[in-house]
């Protein structure tokens, strides 16, 4: 069991959604040079090397068991692998406005699974923090600039694309549930070096394909380093800070901080890239950072204690 306080443990998740939303705004120039899979194949071969050192088991960790190793897998499969081409494929086919929409649906998503899969009680406080959580990034999203009408072929497939943003918002919160039950017995280094060895594995066939028909010569010098990056982020820093935060806070609750997301990218867009924020979307963002705040201020003395 982890000694990691509840503040301290607020501030991991808190901080892994939002370097989550800040890299997925600043890699935007990768993903416009590097077929998604190729991209993802690139990330997770960075990330091995980079944690080739939280492979190896600590003395005192038990050998994986057999439930374990399937867990893992499947937090790679669902968290890394399915959740990008279903998210991906799915702005592709819909748009992004309607991407933000479908995954405002994500803090209710992990709620429910923790609720069905880890058997947690849910409390009155933390259900309406994550209603404000899902009206906060519905919000952000419908404030975003009116985008040009989609082409007649993205609209006729705008239903399978619909189909695969729900089932990103799934694999999401499976990501979530599964990684809870992981930190009972792994350390956060061991979760996140495994999924990503495992996230390598799923990608190569597709990673050593695309590459072999690739022209590396064309992609800049500063897009490599950007590539650097965000594979240390999202590969390394970000699955450490959750899985760390995940040992003292239970997922229901963790589903809050989901909101940091799209706060961190929107923020992002304002301070990098020139946007600027309407009214709307600092309503939105008001409501966002209430519902932080009523999901994880301390209990009063009489529900901490209950006679």
């Amino acid at each position: 069991m982890s000694n990691i306080s509840k503040p301290l443990a607020y501030t991991y998740l808190a901080l892994s959604m939002s370097l989550v939303g800040a890299y997925v705004a600043l890699s935007k120039p990768l993903a416009a040079v590097l077929p998604v899979l190729l991209l993802a194949w690139l990330r997770f071969g960075i990330g091995v090397v980079a944690m080739a050192g939280w492979l190896r088991r600590p003395p005192s960790e038990p050998r994986l068991s057999g439930k374990e190793r399937g867990l893992l897998f499947l937090e790679s499969f669902f968290g890394n692998f399915l959740f990008t081409i279903c998210m991906i494929t799915g702005v592709s086919m819909t748009g992004a406005v309607a991407a933000s929409v479908t995954m405002a649906a994500i803090p209710a998503a992990i709620a429910l699974f923790s609720w069905l899969l880890l058997k947690e009680r849910i409390s009155g406080r933390v259900l309406c923090a994550i209603g404000l959580a899902v009206l906060g990034i519905a919000l952000f999203a419908f404030a975003k600039p009116t985008h040009m009408p989609e082409p007649g072929g993205a609209a006729r497939h705008s239903w399978l694309g619909q189909t695969l943003l729900i089932a990103a918002v799934f694999c999401e919160a499976s990501y979530a549930v599964i990684g809870k039950k992981l930190t009972a017995s792994l350390s956060p280094k061991r979760i996140a070096a495994l999924i990503n060895l495992w996230g390598f594995v799923l990608t190569t066939p597709f990673g050593l394909y695309l590459a072999w028909h690739f022209d590396f010569g064309g992609v800049a010098a500063p897009l490599w380093l950007l590539l650097l990056g965000y594979a240390l982020a999202a590969c390394v820093v970000t699955v450490w800070l959750w899985m760390t935060g995940l040992q003292a806070v239970p997922a229901s609750q963790s589903a809050v901080f989901t909101v940091m997301l799209p706060v961190s990218t929107a923020l992002v867009g304002v301070v990098f890239l020139g946007e600027t924020l309407n009214g709307l979307q600092l309503l939105a963002f008001v409501i966002a950072v209430s519902s932080l705040v009523l999901a994880t201020a301390p209990l009063p003395r009489r529900e901490r204690n209950p006679t």
